[in-house]
């Protein structure tokens, strides 16, 4: 993605980094036996919620986020468009058919969306283009910064979604990479082993922040004690409100320094 991206080239994350990938299933382990600590977090205001998942992966991959938020009393939504194959100008007239959909039947209340790797970098583009229906949104692992091509699964996406990431157009590029009507939270790790994570970051702002969670993985965020607390407490916040996330709790020793997001 030479277009309109002038920063530094980034190298995708090596293969050892992918191999550790594994190590998700630990993080899915971890959050089951601390689902007690979990289930202290802010309470919900039953709000809907769209969970958009990664590439390759389904609804199944985003149950348990969804259950935890359910269980904290928000309205959680699934994206009911099976397997993501990826594909952002693709699938674009889809979501928000089927974000228009999940607004309405809420009566009008604003969705807030948690999108995890690819379905992040649908979420932002969701909220640029119907802020009306967008409370907030937080992605987790999303690579919609800085040098998008620093992926290790590039060519398989580009393969499989039909799109190359050489061809999208620059406002697109550089519209995700910018600023959003509304808040907006990146979680990510610096020891993501399918994008390179600074392609997460956003541009710190009024309401726009960066939230590390040390040592975690790419397939495993989404599952993630810690992301699953701040996740947990963005959703609480006040509608047209916002908070810079307050590290001190129960994972304090899980969350890296600030990001802000500049090379």
């Amino acid at each position: 993605m030479s277009q309109g991206f002038t920063g530094p080239k980034l190298k995708p994350p090596s293969g050892a980094m992918i191999l550790a990938e594994a190590r998700s299933v630990l993080e899915l382990n971890a959050s089951l036996l601390l689902s007690p600590v979990l289930m202290a977090a802010k309470r919900g205001d039953g709000h809907p919620v769209l969970a958009l998942p990664g590439f390759l992966a389904s609804d199944l991959s985003t149950a348990l986020l969804r259950r935890y938020i359910g269980m904290l009393g928000y309205e959680p939504h699934a994206w009911d468009l099976g397997r993501n194959f990826g594909g952002v100008y693709r699938m674009r007239q889809l979501l928000r058919d089927r974000l228009a959909f999940i607004h309405d039947a809420s009566g009008g209340r604003k969705v807030s969306l948690v999108g995890w790797s690819l379905g992040g970098v649908y979420a932002r583009d969701l909220a640029l283009h119907m802020p009306h229906a967008v409370r907030s949104v937080t992605t987790l692992g999303s690579p919609f910064a800085n040098d998008v091509s620093a992926s290790s699964i590039r060519k398989l996406y580009e393969t499989l979604s039909g799109e190359l990431i050489s061809d999208a157009k620059i406002e697109d590029i550089q519209s995700l990479a910018g600023d959003l009507p509304v808040p907006a939270t990146s979680i990510f790790t610096k020891t993501d082993g399918i994008v390179h994570w600074r392609t997460c970051l956003v541009k710190e702002g009024p309401r726009a922040e960066n939230i590390e969670i040390v040592l975690a993985s790419h397939t495993g965020l989404g599952v993630n004690a810690a992301a699953l607390w701040a996740i947990a407490d963005r959703l609480a916040q006040k509608e047209g409100e916002f908070k810079r996330f307050n590290r001190f709790g129960p994972f304090m020793l899980a969350y890296g320094k600030p990001e802000s997001g500049r090379n």
